[in-house]
């Protein structure tokens, strides 16, 4: 769970800065921000950084999943295994 909470800030993190810097300079080029608008734009621009940036705690935490993923398999397949014996 380490990875899934390391890469959900990350994301939150590119998020919020995006949305600064969309904001501000927006602030600067015009008085008025409409912040519907500028929190779509920094959803987007987040939304590509990460697919860049955050490859490496993306992967990080697929290879947690399905590890998990696995051994719940494993288990389930026991499970099957020794109805089937009985």
């Amino acid at each position: 769970m380490k990875e899934f909470w390391i890469y959900t800030a990350m994301r939150l993190g590119l998020f919020v800065g995006a949305f600064l810097i969309v904001f501000g300079v927006w602030f600067l080029i015009a008085d008025d921000v409409n912040v519907v608008i500028a929190i779509i734009i920094a959803f987007v621009v987040s939304g590509a950084a990460s697919y860049v940036l955050l490859e490496r705690q993306r992967a990080a935490f697929g290879v947690k999943v399905e590890g998990r993923a696995g051994r719940i398999t494993e288990r389930y397949d026991e499970m099957r295994a020794k109805e089937d014996d009985d």
